[in-house]
């Protein structure tokens, strides 16, 4: 389970830089007609909205409406504080920091409509989503990449544009702290300086159903490695996704936004 453990800038800096890379081209899809924008909201409008973060809950808000279908190629970048509608000119309900857990914001799109996008949100409840109206408030990029997660089996799938970059064997939760399912995404990335479990953990938008908090943090969901193998192909963890070594530094390389998609 992922901490609130400090991040030093350095691996902020390495990761940004592998989302530049990994991001380098805007992605292009056929859009319906143009929705009319939001009005503008002004800066004590935008301060009362909660923040969607990984600490929050958010009531009443729209869930995933297709959790096990496959989302767009396009992520989102943050700019600015963003707020988050219920539906396309709809009401707003919340507002998307900048900055995740000490790493840049980049959400992931699993509709659009013209200028507006429905992307993914990192607050609880798992699954929790939200339309966003991009022009002048987001960066947009494509992403080739995405994961799947296969409790009955243990595996973990790596795709690039729909081919298999590969196969890893992983740890998932106990039955009495199951993985979470659903479309989750690649929140952030954190230097682990409080635990020794595991020298990197990558923070995903999902949340345990069965831990409200753990280990001081919000009960967040992560992929990160464990002192030993033992616990791959078993049912040891308290929701966490647990990995070797070798399959957290090709998960490294994945950019934030990524969707892992868990069935």
């Amino acid at each position: 389970m992922a901490t609130t453990a400090s991040v030093p800038r350095t691996v902020l800096t390495a990761l940004i830089g592998l989302v530049s890379v990994a991001l380098l081209s805007s992605g292009c899809s056929a859009e319906a007609p143009a929705q009319a924008g939001p009005a503008e909201l002004g800066t004590a409008d935008l301060a009362v909205l909660p923040d969607l973060n990984t600490f929050g809950k958010i009531e009443n808000a729209p869930l995933d409406p297709a959790p096990t279908a496959k989302a767009t190629d396009k992520v989102f970048k943050v700019v600015k504080d963003l707020p988050v509608y219920d539906k396309p000119g709809g009401k707003p309900f919340g507002k998307l920091p900048t900055v995740q857990v000490g790493s840049p914001t980049w959400v992931p799109a699993i509709a659009e409509q013209g200028d507006w996008a429905q992307v993914l949100l990192p607050s609880r409840p798992n699954g929790l989503t939200g339309w966003i109206h991009t022009p002048g408030n987001t960066e947009s990029a494509r992403n080739p990449y995405t994961v799947t997660v296969n409790l009955a089996s243990y595996t973990l799938e790596i795709f690039k544009d729909g081919a298999s970059q590969g196969t890893h064997k992983v740890g998932i939760g106990k039955a009495e702290f199951p993985t979470p399912k659903g479309r989750h995404y690649l929140m952030a990335s954190i230097e682990e300086t409080k635990n020794t479990y595991s020298k990197y953990v990558l923070p995903l938008s999902a949340h345990s159903d069965s831990h409200e908090t753990f280990g001081g943090g919000p009960g967040t969901v992560a992929l990160h490695t464990w002192p030993t193998n033992e616990h791959i192909g078993k049912s040891t963890s308290d929701g966490c996704i647990r990995v070797t070594p070798e399959t957290l530094t090709k998960l490294m390389d994945l950019p934030l936004g990524t969707v892992i998609s868990i069935t």
